[in-house]
């Protein structure tokens, strides 16, 4: 009795802890079972008791398979009613037991691995991949970014839910990347012969290097965050998540709000993976980039990086290096420095993604030469200066591939003579906003910064506000800025709006730029809306001025008005610039392309952050001295007294630079100038890389210098 309370038990646990696998072992056993029973009894009632056993195992065992081989047994011998009666339920039987069971089980269980595959349930072993946790309106950015970089690129992406939804959008991003990509190909040979043509396309083709794996789950569990090899990754993205735009607006703002106090979930997120990457187990010199947008989650992030960034075992290496990117803070920066250097959209476009120059950053030993003697060998970099990133010195160049930077090369350049301005000003700015959006506090601190470092220098700035009463009311630090006008008006108010931009124009001397603001706390089928509408406002003005200018005689400088359009959502980009509009940023891309640059090297957004800050109020009220390099926008016929006269990029980069640091020019306090290139407005921009020496530059007054320089 005990012994049969035993067997009742095993079965119970067994058939409950591992039913798949004891229906499998109890199916089989029946099968063997069952042909062997079976085989033994048609040999004996059949004429063929002399093939053995195995003869007969086989014979019964075809025949399950295939009823056709009846006839192996059966032959013309009929009659043996007792065999065919034998043979038809062997087979009726065999079908129930081996195909339907035994066979049915097998299936569904390959089915089963596809499914377990498919939703995220098996392990994948990976090695130097990317890692995406959580998933926004910036995600899809950063995979099409690595499309331009020459190696192949693995990306595992973890979200919640909405894994098909996403497949999509990254889909159709690439898609439309790779499309555009091999359509500049062709443009590039239309005109030559079709061989040359065919032959040069499928050479050149731009093709997708990028291997993109999604997978539902919990970004919280250390069993499903190991299951993506999180501990061998290249680099790690946490990502903020966005307020559901798909909910109604109110509900929308309410979440907005409640994300502008903290991010609980994206600590909760960096301690786990902190944590894991921390270990002995995992690779050494894992970048980990978390987005914040709030002082709070700052605070608490900079914790857990003094808590959790720590060297390798044997201390030559970093196990896990933290970046934390402020995204409201860059975004503010980045867009006010466009407000003011409008044609900065399209250098930052460039030199902060993957695609053509770039911003390189290498491990310094604090013995490299001088600027000065590093261009006597040097022709296709730009070297720009050196900092300490956790505790590590670092230098940044720019170039076209990271390995110029080291490039050495026997050419020579003969010196040219340039005249500086000492004393350039940026002259007066005047800024109109339109609209609203989430990070206009951080917009209007980069207003802020920029007037305390040039207000000694002749600099004036006056910016303009339209937006609808509640905006303004909410928008009270307005008030604190003694150079910032407000406008109460409508998004439906057009005549009222064209009236006031009209006015601000007329009234203008110098060109004025336009800066229209996506909203980003709306409904999902809002997003853009309003910066839309507000540029269908400003079309009209332009082409009624155009129109204007024809009757009197005195055409308008469509050159004196620059227009910044921030858009949310890349899919309006077509939309904005069939308006003929320059300057298209789409915001989150900015944050995508640093975030995939920051992956690959993680001390590059020090550099960012130095660019993209102007001096501090203490430096800038004193006035005679600057710490921190920003990227300007110069105009050639005011940087130079003279402009220079034709010459190669590398003389004039080399000529701007050996007078910036003569005391003899700049008394108050030497100004070490690099030109990076130039700006010739509404035509072309132009960055000094490849080789220096094969560029030539003949300047007009009206060109703009890319220059990286202290003030």
């Amino acid at each position: 009795m005990h012994l049969f309370r035993k067997i009742k038990e095993w079965y119970s646990l067994s058939i409950t802890k591992h039913t798949k696998w004891f229906l499998f072992l109890i199916i089989s056993l029946l099968n063997v079972v069952f042909i062997l029973l079976a085989s033994t009894w048609l040999m004996h009632v059949s004429d063929h008791d002399n093939l053995g056993l195995f003869a007969g195992v086989y014979k019964t065992f075809t025949m399950i398979l295939d009823a056709g081989c009846i006839d192996n047994l059966v032959q013309d011998n009929f009659e043996n009613r007792v065999l065919v009666i034998s043979c038809i339920a062997v087979i009726l039987i065999g079908t129930l037991t081996f195909t339907g069971a035994l066979i049915g089980f097998i299936t569904n269980l390959i089915s089963g691995i596809i499914d377990n595959v498919d939703a995220g349930k098996r392990r994948i072993i990976a090695m130097n991949h990317t890692i995406i946790l959580n998933w926004n309106t910036r995600a899809s950015e950063i995979i099409n970014d690595l499309l331009y970089k020459v190696d192949k690129q693995k990306v595992i992406v973890l979200v919640a839910q909405g894994k098909e939804e996403i497949r999509r959008e990254v889909d159709e991003r690439l898609t439309d990347t790779i499309r555009r990509e091999n359509r500049a190909v062709r443009e590039q040979v239309k005109n030559r012969m079709w061989l040359y043509r065919t032959c040069y396309c499928l050479v050149h083709r731009f093709r997708n290097r990028v291997s993109v794996i999604i997978r539902e789950g919990d970004v919280f569990s250390t069993k499903q965050l190991e299951d993506i090899s999180l501990k061998h990754a290249k680099s790690v993205v946490i990502l903020g998540s966005d307020a559901d735009n798909a909910v109604c607006k109110f509900e929308s703002r309410e979440r907005m709000n409640t994300q502008k106090k903290g991010n609980a979930l994206t600590i909760k997120t960096l301690m786990q993976v902190a944590d894991m990457t921390a270990g002995d187990d995992s690779n050494d010199d894992q970048t980990i980039v978390v987005e914040i947008t709030d002082s709070w989650t700052k605070a608490l992030v900079d914790r857990i990086i003094k808590a959790k960034e720590r060297k390798s075992t044997d201390g030559k290496k970093a196990k896990n290096h933290i970046v934390a990117v402020d995204v409201n803070k860059t975004l503010g920066q980045i867009l006010s420095q466009f407000s003011l250097m409008p044609e900065l959209n399209s250098v930052y476009s460039e030199l902060f993604s993957n695609k053509g120059a770039a911003f390189y950053s290498a491990p310094a030993t604090g013995k490299e030469e001088s600027i000065e003697e590093y261009f006597d060998t040097h022709f296709h970099a730009i070297p720009l200066t050196r900092m300490m990133v956790q505790e590590s010195l670092h230098r940044y160049f720019v170039a076209k591939e990271k390995e110029d930077g080291t490039y050495i090369s026997k050419e020579k350049t003969t010196p040219i003579q340039v005249d500086m301005n000492p004393s350039y000003d940026n002259g007066v700015k005047n800024i109109v906003i339109l609209g609203h959006n989430s990070k206009m506090y951080e917009i209007m601190e980069g207003f802020e910064s920029f007037k305390r470092e040039w207000s000694s220098s002749g600099n004036d700035l006056r910016i303009t506000v339209i937006d609808d009463q509640e905006s303004l009311d909410i928008m009270q630090h307005y008030q604190s800025h003694a150079f910032v006008t407000t406008y109460a008006a409508d998004i439906f108010d057009k005549d009222r709006i064209s009236e006031k931009i009209r006015e601000i124009v007329d009234n203008s001397h110098s060109d004025t730029s336009v800066l229209i603001l996506s909203d980003d706390d709306v409904p999902k089928e809002d997003i853009d809306a309003n910066a839309l509408t507000y540029l269908v406002y400003l079309q009209d003005i332009i082409l009624e001025k155009i129109e204007h200018g024809k009757k009197t005689g005195v055409p308008f400088d469509t050159g004196s008005i620059d227009v910044i359009v921030e858009i949310i959502d890349p899919k309006h980009y077509d939309v904005v610039q069939s308006y003929s509009q320059n300057n298209v940023v789409i915001s989150n891309r900015y944050i995508s392309k640093m975030i995939t640059q920051i992956s690959d090297s993680f001390e590059i957004y020090s550099f960012y952050q130095d660019i993209l800050s102007y001096d501090d109020a203490q430096v800038a009220e004193n006035a005679t001295s600057y710490e921190s390099y920003e990227i300007y926008l110069k105009e050639a016929k005011r940087f130079f007294r003279t402009l220079p006269e034709k010459c190669t990029a590398a003389q004039l980069i080399r000529a701007v630079y050996k007078q910036s640091i003569d005391p003899q020019v700049f008394k108050t306090q030497c100004n070490p100038t690099l030109v990076l290139g130039y700006v010739r407005p509404h035509e072309e921009m132009v960055l000094f890389v490849g080789n220096q020496n094969d560029l030539e530059v003949e300047l007009g007054p009206r060109d703009k210098l890319i220059v990286y320089s202290l003030h």
